[in-house]
């Protein structure tokens, strides 16, 4: 039986994916002329509110005139989270259609609805991050100007050579107190960024810059202060007004579900002397935490030295979001966009008056937020989020890409693979689809090389992970797996974002032994080669900053789309195997007779894709 409905053809929906809000969309259903219908329905609701019942009206015969079609044209009134299905009167009774898989519908008596995203019209990301590139930093890790560092607490241990493998056990008391550091500064990172510009890097994300007491920083002790391993604000100054001349915008990580325990709000430990809401009811910060009996307090995770903080306590909130608050202070030094840690766990509240103040101070200031599942959709405290409707984030971290394309690269199911790319195209606004953050690594996940070559490792512990190194052969299967995942990472939709010293080969499992210092005397050429390769091609193709993904094939251990953009006229096929064998992959007509970019190389009806390995080939012409 042909299929009743598909959300992503446009014979049946005038519209791919997410529309804005006021956005009229056609709707089509084919029911079978033996059927002998007599009434159609879309049956549509926004989240939260009552379903509505819309008649259809009939539109004529299919070609084979064994169907007939229904259609209604529906205007989204306002923004939110829509969910519909489709009901049909017959002689025989009532029926239904609802998503059986990959945007199809089947004729059953239950099952899923669709969704339909709708954002708001004024929604607008900065242009400047298309078509770009982001380079993840953890700045104790990457480089040290090697100036002597003032105000130091005495109770941080400083290694005494950058090849020192990190701490991972507890101390005597049981506790672990991520207290080494390596040095790395902002005045380092300066130092580097012609290296970063060789990468095509135009965005650099920092871990946590601000006073904390650990070296991961996501304690935050100050939010007005820079942390004095890392420099001050005249160092950050100097980062910002630097890596503008090469092109380069600098991003900071916002930590705002959650203090230290350690921090000058808090100061749990007394080395802000007597005050703090730990240990004074009066303390201005006191209505920050929420405390219960016997000195116990609400905390991140139930970890104890992250209490968590009331983002919506008037007085918090005017700290950060307000006039000359935490926000503005450093968005005055001439930084480009906020990375929101744990950004589910910050109320509507929050997220719509640091909106206003960012895009206030300066519109074109990116904000990302930290989400794991699908943010379209995201449930979080028992009520469905906007995030991306407008007014909230302009992008999220991709992390259901991420999970998609490792699994792809471990188990070659290319199906699974194409399935959540176009699920994520479906289902993001188009203004966020082309800024998402599109991530394979990060502090948070095990190195990429050493995930690629070994099952299981983000499972182990701290002392096997310590013992944990790939022999030869496990490096270099891993770096021809990585260099294949790299192609696909830097061809979708979004910019790719490249943490630090994966492009130079450094492995390890999960925290800590994924934030050891870069490999600067020991970067492996090859990889080096293969990612300034990979950034001078997002610079030259126009048609990766907005261009349309279009599926073409995904089986047998191999996953092949276009993107292209009819506005400036180009476009390109991308093909990932995963096999173990090379592939002669049979191009569609206009890219024939045309040249694979990753080789420079000539081809023809076809073009020869190598094991474990890609082919980037041109259009000749667009249709």
């Amino acid at each position: 039986m042909n299929c009743p409905y598909n959300s992503r053809d446009l014979s049946y929906k005038s519209i791919f994916g997410a529309v804005h809000s006021g956005k009229s969309v056609r709707f089509r259903i084919k029911i079978p002329r033996s059927f002998s219908c007599s009434g159609a329905y879309l049956i549509v609701r926004k989240d939260g509110t009552p379903t509505q019942k819309i008649d259809l009206i009939w539109s004529g015969l299919s070609e084979s005139e064994k169907s007939e079609w229904w259609r209604i044209d529906y205007l989204f009134p306002s923004q939110g989270i829509y969910f519909y299905h489709f009901e049909y009167q017959t002689p025989f009774g009532a029926g239904k259609i609802f998503l059986k898989s990959s945007g199809m519908g089947e004729f059953s008596p239950s099952g899923n609805e669709w969704q339909q995203t709708v954002y708001d019209a004024s929604f607008k990301t900065p242009d400047w991050i298309l078509g770009g590139i982001m380079y993840q930093i953890f700045p104790d890790r990457f480089f040290s100007f090697g100036s002597k560092k003032g105000n130091v607490p005495t109770d941080r241990v400083i290694h005494k050579s950058f090849d020192e493998p990190v701490v991972f056990k507890p101390d005597d008391k049981g506790e672990i107190l991520n207290n080494d550091y390596y040095g790395g500064d902002l005045d380092g990172i300066c130092e580097k960024l012609s290296y970063l510009k060789s990468l095509s890097v135009t965005a650099i994300y920092l871990n946590p810059i601000f006073e904390a007491h650990s070296n991961h920083r996501y304690n935050t002790a100050d939010y007005m202060k820079i942390d004095p391993m890392l420099g001050d604000t005249a160092a950050l100054k100097r980062l910002c007004k630097k890596a503008a001349e090469y092109g380069i915008r600098i991003i900071l990580d916002g930590v705002f579900s959650h203090t230290g325990s350690d921090s000058i709000y808090f100061n749990k430990e007394k080395r802000y002397g007597k005050g703090g809401a730990y240990n004074d009811k009066e303390s201005p910060f006191y209505d920050w935490y929420t405390f219960t009996e016997n000195g116990k307090y609400k905390c991140w995770w139930g970890i104890k030295t992250l209490p968590e903080v009331d983002e919506n306590n008037p007085s918090y909130l005017s700290f950060i979001t307000g006039e000359n608050g935490v926000l503005q202070k450093w968005q005055s030094t001439g930084i480009s966009g906020w990375r929101l840690d744990v950004a589910d766990e910050l109320p509507d509240l929050f997220l719509d008056e640091l909106y206003k103040r960012v895009k206030k101070v300066d519109k074109d200031c990116l904000i990302i937020g930290e989400v794991w599942e699908d943010a379209s959709n995201k449930m979080s405290y028992g009520k469905r989020r906007r995030y991306l409707l407008g007014g909230q984030l302009d992008s999220v971290m991709n992390y259901p890409l991420k999970d998609a394309m490792l699994s792809f690269m471990r188990y070659g199911v290319a199906e699974e693979l194409m399935e959540s790319i176009v699920t994520i195209c479906e289902n993001y606004p188009k203004e966020t689809l082309n800024s998402l953050m599109n991530h394979i690594g990060t502090h948070d996940t095990v190195r990429v090389l050493t995930y690629l070559v070994s099952d299981g490792v983000e499972y182990k512990p701290r002392e096997l992970l310590s013992k944990l190194f790939l022999t030869q052969d496990e490096y270099e299967h891993g770096k021809k797996l990585l260099k294949t995942l790299s192609v696909l990472q830097y061809m979708l939709p979004g910019f790719p974002s490249l943490y630090y010293g994966d492009e130079a080969g450094l492995t390890g499992g999960s925290d800590p032994f994924n934030r050891a210092f870069y490999p600067w005397d020991k970067q492996d050429s090859e990889l080096l080669s293969h990612y300034r390769l990979l950034g001078e091609l997002r610079q030259s193709l126009s048609c990766l900053k907005e261009g349309k993904f279009i599926p073409i094939s995904a089986m047998l251990g191999c996953i092949a789309f276009a993107r292209e953009c009819e506005k400036c006229d180009e476009g390109i096929i991308v093909i990932i195997n995963k096999n173990p064998h090379n592939i002669d992959y049979y191009l569609p007509d206009r890219y024939k007779n045309s040249v694979e970019l990753l080789t420079n190389s000539p081809c023809g009806d076809f073009v020869n894709v190598p094991k474990i390995g890609a082919a980037i080939v041109k259009a000749n012409y667009l249709i």
